[in-house]
This record gives structure tokens, sequence and C-alpha cells, in this order.
């Protein structure tokens, strides 16, 4: 994950030597990260429309086999087939999005290391330094290059090597919530991003849910409803709907806790690639659904 992180690193670097501004390369960055993903994309957002458009001949499956796992399984293998879709083809998406996750963690956590290349002896020269002139307990356990950079923002000047502008708008991008919690500034980027996280999923589930209301959806008898009520059982799309509700709330929540323990930039990145993911969603859907429109036109 490291070497992921140093490559990310050097483009990062490369942008902010350009504009002079941490907050600024971190916008552009996201924005050509997106850009280089857009056909994956692309990929995921044709599949997930297909797969809602068949999810009542899967009910239709599930309804017919019940009481046969194994049938189940092979006509819904079959299903896929058909449609030439993959049950799993939503992870590579996932894969990609952890690796993501944990090189740009990595790279906010460690600017000094990954972004600027500063060898070892150096840090540890500086950290010497700090601690004698500001305090053994000046150096943060967590974040201890963000310590640093702290010090060589406040005490050197600009064309020090170690130096970065965190300054973004007023709000300092090296600030961690959890160690700077008396400051309310920042919680302005972790509460956009969560806003725009619940905006996100809302405008992911209201797709999904249209397409499978305008397919040919087979519903299921009532008679097996009412067998289903009496067995306590919940229906599969009671359990999926369930199960959206319930991650509407849990992502934003676990999405914050992350934020708060992190440094700002990492905030800023996701609150970035949120804005973007929630403008490629909505023009994606329309050009795919225009172009559907075409081909049974």
């Amino acid at each position: 994950m490291s070497s992921i992180s140093s490559l990310f690193g050097y483009i990062l670097n490369f942008i902010y030597e350009i504009v002079k501004n941490y907050g600024l390369a971190i916008i552009i960055f996201s924005v050509l990260l997106k850009l280089i993903l857009l056909p994956l994309s692309i990929k995921q957002q044709k599949t997930m429309k297909k797969t809602a458009k068949i999810q009542g001949k899967v009910k239709e499956i599930q309804d017919k086999y019940k009481n046969d796992q194994v049938k189940m399984n092979q006509e819904m293998m079959d299903l896929y087939k058909r449609e030439n879709l993959s049950p799993f083809s939503g992870c590579l998406t996932s894969i990609i999005q952890i690796i993501l996750l944990f090189a740009m963690f990595g790279l906010v956590r460690s600017p000094l290391t990954y972004m600027k290349k500063i060898d070892t002896e150096t840090l540890n020269n500086y950290v010497a330094e700090i601690k004698q002139e500001v305090g053994e307990n000046s150096i943060s356990r967590n974040y201890p290059q963000i310590s640093i950079l702290k010090y060589v923002n406040n005490y050197k000047t600009t064309e020090d090597p170690l130096y970065i502008n965190m300054d973004f708008f007023g709000l300092d991008l090296s600030n961690v919530p959890q160690e700077n919690w008396q400051e309310w500034q920042v919680y302005i980027i972790p509460v956009l991003y969560v806003l725009t996280t619940i905006i996100s999923m809302k405008i992911t589930s209201k797709m999904t849910s249209t397409q499978s209301k305008s397919s040919d959806i087979i519903e299921v008898k009532k008679e097996d409803n009412k067998e289903n009520n009496k067995d306590n059982e919940m229906s599969p799309e009671e359990m999926t709907a369930q199960m959206n509700k319930s991650m509407t709330w849990f992502m934003p929540l676990m999405s914050i806790s992350i934020s708060i323990i992190a440094p700002l930039g990492l905030a800023l990145y996701w609150l970035v690639n949120n804005i973007l993911m929630i403008g490629e969603r909505l023009i994606l859907n329309k050009v795919i659904k225009s172009e559907g429109e075409e081909q049974n036109g």
C-alpha cells in the first residue's frame, strides 16, 4: 500500500508545486483520479442498472425454488450468465475504494515521506529540534509528521524544504479534529462530507428503485405473502429495504468517526470525491438512460 501512497505523493506534490496550496492540490488530484477511473464508473453504473432491471426475474426464481436451495442457486447463476452479469461485479469497485482509502490515509498521515520525499534522518532531526524548542509532548504519537509540519509552518520560512501550505480558506488541513476538538472550524469539512455521503446514497437508492419499478417485475402472489407473514419471515425486498435504511445512517456515522481521527486533508479528499460522484452519477444516469431509449426505439 505504501507504493501506491508514494505514487499518489509524486502526483500530489507535482500539482502542489504548481498551485502552491495543499487543499487546492487535493481537489485537482481528486478530479484527475476520478477521470482516470471514469471507465470503471461507467461500467459500474451500467451493471447497477442491469442488475436492478432483472430483480423481477430474481424474485421469481427465489419464490419458485424457495424450498430447493441448490436449484435456486443454479437458476440464479444461469440468469446472470444469460444477462452477461457477474454476481460479484461490485467487488472490484469495492476493492479499489478500499485501496484508495488506505493509500490516501497513508499519504495525508505522512505527507513529508510520500509527498516531499524527506528522508528519515532529516525527520528525526526535526523531531529532536521540536522537542528541545517546544517540549517533549509537542510531537503527536499518531501523526508525528503533522506535528513537524505545524512547527515548520509556524516557526520556519516558506523556503524550508518541509514547508507545505496547509491553509485552505482559513482552515488548517493539518488539523486533526480529535486533537483540535476545541476549534469548531475542524468540524466543517467532516460534516459536509457526511451530508454529501447521505445525498449520494439517496441518489443511488432512488436510481436503483426507479429502474426496478420500470422493469417488468413479476409480483409475489398474495397467498405467498400471507404465508411468509405467518412464518415471520421477511421477503428479499423487505430485507434489502431494511438493510439500505440501516446503511443510510450507518455509513455517515462510520465516515464521521474516521474523519474525526484523521487530518482534515483526508476529509477534504472524501468531500470532493463525493461531490464528483454525485455529479457523475446524475450525468451518467441521463446518458445511459438516453442510450437505452435509443436502443429500444
